[in-house]
C-alpha cells in the first residue's frame, strides 16, 4: 500500500548510480602494482582498508583521498617512498574513479520520475563537493529533486541537522539508499524511516549490521520497488 505524501531523500552513489565499482576496479589494479613485496594480497588489502578508514574519519571521501591512500599504503608495504613514476600511476589510478559519464541503476530514472509526482524529493550524498556535483549534474536527475545535499560525512547530526533545517516530519520521512553504515543506522537513530536497497558493490567500509526486526527499515532487493511502496 502506498503512503501519501511523503519526504524521501536518496543516497546518490551506488544509490542512483553505480560508484564503488570504479574504486573496486583501481584498487585491483593498485594491488598488482603493490603485492609483491607484500605477504599477500589479501594483507595488502586490508592495509588499504585500515589506511583508507583511518583518511576517512580526517580527510572525507574523494579521488584525491583515494590517491593518498593508495600512496600510504605503497611506502609502508615497501618501506620507502614513491619514485616519480609509481607517484604518477597512481594519480592515474585516482583519476580513473572520476568520469563525465555516470553510470544510471536500472530503473533510477523511471521510478524517480513517478516518484516525483507523489512525494517531496530530496539528495543527500556525502563525498568531495565538486566530484559529487559532477556526478548530480552529469546524472540528468537533479530536477527530481528539491533539495541537493552534499556533505563531508553522513553521520547522526548530519540528519538532525537535515532534519532541523526543513523542518522535516521524521514519520513521514525515508532515507533510502544503499549503505546500512551512513544511510540506514545514523537515520534511524535521528528517528527518520529507511529503506535499504543493497548494491553489491558497496564499500566495504559502508558495511553495518542491521537488526531484522527493525519494522522501521524497508528492505528491497531493487531501486524500481520504490514505486509499489510510495
Amino acid at each position: 500500500m502506498r503512503h501519501d505524501k511523503q519526504v524521501l531523500v536518496f543516497d546518490a552513489d551506488d544509490t542512483l548510480w553505480e560508484n564503488n565499482v570504479r574504486f573496486e576496479r583501481a584498487t585491483e589494479l593498485f594491488l598488482d602494482l603493490v603485492v609483491p613485496p607484500a605477504a599477500s594480497r589479501e594483507a595488502a588489502q586490508a592495509e588499504l582498508n585500515r589506511i583508507e578508514a583511518a583518511n576517512a574519519r580526517t580527510l572525507g571521501y574523494g579521488s584525491k583521498v583515494f590517491q593518498r591512500s593508495m600512496g600510504e599504503c605503497f611506502e609502508l608495504l615497501h618501506q620507502r617512498s614513491l619514485v616519480p613514476q609509481e607517484a604518477a600511476r597512481l594519480a592515474e589510478l585516482a583519476a580513473s574513479v572520476t568520469s563525465a559519464e555516470v553510470e544510471l541503476i536500472p530503473g533510477v530514472a523511471d521510478t524517480l520520475a513517478a516518484l516525483a509526482d507523489r512525494h517531496h524529493l530530496m539528495l543527500l550524498t556525502k563525498g568531495d563537493t565538486a566530484e559529487q556535483q559532477a556526478k548530480v549534474d552529469a546524472s540528468g536527475l537533479a530536477g527530481h529533486f528539491e533539495s541537493v545535499h552534499i556533505v563531508a560525512e553522513k553521520n547522526l547530526a548530519t540528519y538532525r541537522q537535515l532534519i532541523d533545517q526543513h523542518g522535516l516530519l521524521p514519520g513521514q520521512t525515508w532515507m533510502i539508499g544503499n549503505s546500512p553504515k551512513s544511510d540506514i543506522l545514523p537515520a534511524r537513530g535521528a528517528g527518520l524511516n529507511a529503506v535499504f536497497i543493497p548494491n553489491p558493490h558497496t564499500w566495504v567500509l559502508d558495511h553495518a549490521e542491521l537488526d531484522p526486526a527493525d519494522t522501521g527499515v524497508l528492505h528491497l532487493d531493487a531501486f524500481a520497488e520504490l514505486g509499489e511502496h510510495f
